[in-house]
């Protein structure tokens, strides 16, 4: 029985070596430049560091996968080009892509270069899967946080393609690639700032004894003395509805998919994706440690796999809230 695979993110070369020792089957990680969407201050790879992290990674047996998931802009679309070519002759075990052209650009380049289709790309349904087989002949998918099980068992019967889920880290509500609500309010696209809420949009301001949070000219939350304030986005926001002022899309919470992990490996997907390549090697080597140790004892005896309390109390402490949700993956979640 081939095992589903733990994929684990990389921000930087410490964090790509905590997640191959603490047991990824592999990495994923991007360049220091504006082709990746997490192109953060202090995070990411020169072509230099990517040679020595795929290295590490080969050495003990991990596929290390490039990002590449920003739209080439009109004013410099080659970087984009040049770093499909970098990734290509460094040897990537994949590359991760989401626009038409660069698609295009890489399956005529570089044929024999594995193409996983990134989450940008939004493709739900087994018509879009099947289109990019069709013109890019890519290899995976990775779906978009909104589909049940169900939906993904469905997926799974209609296309021979590899589907990769994202398993634990930030959630996303919206068709990733398809919300606009962020580019609103702040006038910037999340697919090329690479965050939902850039810091220069972000205002906390005192109110007598109320702390306000806003995006840009939006008030997200405001809260009490003995609140905790989490980071303003729209998704997370409190608002005013049916005269009452509450999260009306989402609590602020990181998902996880622990208690469900039988039903989503058993829904025919290869790979459980670990969000977080902005987030500390400390994050990245205790995630990636404890979906090891949960998958490996689903595969033991997969009738008697139940997730032990001490997995979920060390995985709610690197939670957003420090608690966690199942999503979409189960189908009462609102």
């Amino acid at each position: 029985m081939n095992k589903i695979e733990v994929l684990a993110p990389a921000g930087n070369l410490p964090s790509l070596r905590a997640a191959v020792d603490n047991g990824a089957d592999a990495v994923y990680f991007g360049f220091r430049n504006a082709t990746n969407a997490r192109n953060f201050e202090g995070l990411n790879f020169s072509e230099k560091e990517a040679l020595e992290g795929l290295r590490y990674a080969h050495k003990s047996g991990v596929k290390a996968n490039v990002v590449l998931n920003t739209f080439p802009q009109v004013d410099q679309p080659d970087i984009w080009y040049k770093t499909v070519d970098i990734a290509a002759k460094i040897g990537a075990d994949a590359i991760i892509l989401a626009n038409l052209a660069l698609l295009k650009y890489c399956r005529e380049k570089h044929p024999d270069l594995p193409i996983h289709l990134s989450v940008q790309a939004s493709a739900s349904n087994y018509e879009a899967i099947n289109f990019y087989k069709k013109h890019f002949n890519i290899t995976r998918v990775i779906l978009p946080r909104v589909l049940t099980v169900e939906e993904i068992k469905q997926l799974g019967s209609k296309t021979d393609i590899e589907m990769e889920v994202f398993a634990f880290g930030g959630l996303c509500v919206m068709a990733e690639g398809r919300c606009y609500l962020s580019s609103y309010v702040t006038g910037v696209s999340p697919n090329i700032e690479g965050v939902c809420s850039p810091a220069r949009a972000v205002r906390f301001e005192n109110r007598g004894d109320k702390l306000q949070t806003r995006l840009g000219n939006v008030l997200i939350a405001e809260y009490g003395a003995d609140e905790d304030a989490a980071y303003p986005t729209i998704c997370k926001g409190r608002f005013e509805a049916n005269n009452r002022v509450y999260h009306t899309m989402e609590e602020p919470s990181s998902l996880n998919v622990l208690e469900m992990l039988p039903e989503v490996i058993e829904a025919g997907v290869v790979s459980l994706k670990i969000e977080g390549r902005q987030r500390t090697k400390s994050y990245v080597g205790t995630v990636t440690n404890t979906f090891r140790k949960a998958v490996d004892a689903y595969y033991e005896s997969p009738e008697k796999f139940r997730p032990k309390g001490k997995w979920i109390k060390t995985l709610n402490t690197t939670s957003e809230g420090a608690t966690h949700t199942l999503g979409t993956y189960q189908e009462d979640w609102q």
